[in-house]
């Protein structure tokens, strides 16, 4: 049998990157149930099976779902350059771009300067996931990642590279008075995440100086922030975020322990760096988060 309906091609492509009904339905805006039916309707005209479930539930695909997998990736990636051909004019960029990073960086810095883009490129869709999970570039989970570490996955079909860094300092709620007892308790990390740079550095510096620790442990940095600025203690922070929240101000250390930074990486998939819409959502993530580029 022949293939008559092409557009069945994506909804393959969105299993093998969500890896679950329920995954590729949200990646498509349709529901389960259409996935089911149109992944049915693909496998009938091609007249072999393209998905297995395994035992944990999740769906892979076979040898020859992976190669009409990879055909027609090579076709969405075709599909994108003519739409920016006949649409983008050039200067002005159309289609959707989806970068992820960890809740602080997309709801405190990339949220709240995301219009000027918008603005610039009217037929541009931006979809911000704030997500402590790295998303999957290969999986095309997403199109552009900020990552607060080098990557050490994704291999050669992910181009990486360090575009700034952020650099830590200590607050603590602007209402409290600097003799507040609440203020001298270092707000930390849960054990699963003890390996982050702040976390670390909180922990040599209660030891160091017989710091009081709060019993109070977050599992991200917009968490800390958030219990920081309700008063219940003093936490590390980004400066670039905590510098601009008038909930928050800055307190001295004690010791001689140096503050930690750490590096942004942005990363995007080596197939669509070239693209307008990812380059250009490129350029401007650089800008804002720390080396300029002419666009």
């Amino acid at each position: 049998m022949q293939l008559k309906n092409w557009n069945d091609l994506r909804y393959l492509l969105a299993i093998e990157r969500g890896q679950t009904l329920a995954t590729a339905a949200r990646m498509l805006n349709v529901d389960d149930t259409t996935v089911s039916r149109r992944l049915e309707a693909l496998q009938t005209a091609l007249a072999t099976r393209l998905v297995e479930r395994r035992g944990d539930s999740r769906l892979f695909l076979t040898p020859a779902g992976v190669v009409v997998a990879r055909r027609a990736e090579a076709m969405e990636e075709q599909l994108d350059a003519i739409h920016e051909a006949i649409s983008g004019g050039g200067t002005s960029f159309a289609g959707t771009v989806r970068i992820t990073s960890v809740p602080l960086v997309v709801n405190r810095l990339l949220a709240p300067n995301v219009g000027t883009l918008l603005r610039d490129h009217p037929g541009l869709i931006v979809e911000l996931i704030p997500e402590s999970r790295d998303l999957s570039l290969t999986r095309r989970e997403a199109d552009l990642a900020i990552r607060l570490a080098r990557p050490t996955t994704g291999g050669t079909s992910v181009k990486a590279r360090r575009i700034g860094e952020l650099t830590y300092a200590a607050y603590a709620a602007t209402a409290l008075k600097p003799t507040d007892t609440r203020l001298q308790s270092w707000i930390t990390y849960e054990e699963a995440m003890a390996h982050l740079p702040q976390a670390q550095w909180i922990a040599k510096a209660s030891r160091n100086t017989q710091s009081s620790v709060s019993g109070l442990r977050v599992r991200d940095a917009e968490t800390a922030l958030e219990a920081t600025a309700a008063g219940h203690g003093k936490t590390l922070l980004p400066c670039v975020v905590a510098d601009r929240d008038l909930r928050l101000r800055r307190v001295q250390t004690t010791g001689s322990l140096p503050l930690p930074s750490r590096d942004l990486w942005l990363l995007a998939h080596g197939d669509q760096v070239e693209l307008g819409r990812v380059s250009t959502a490129t350029t401007r993530i650089e800008r804002l988060l720390g080396r300029p580029s002419a666009e």
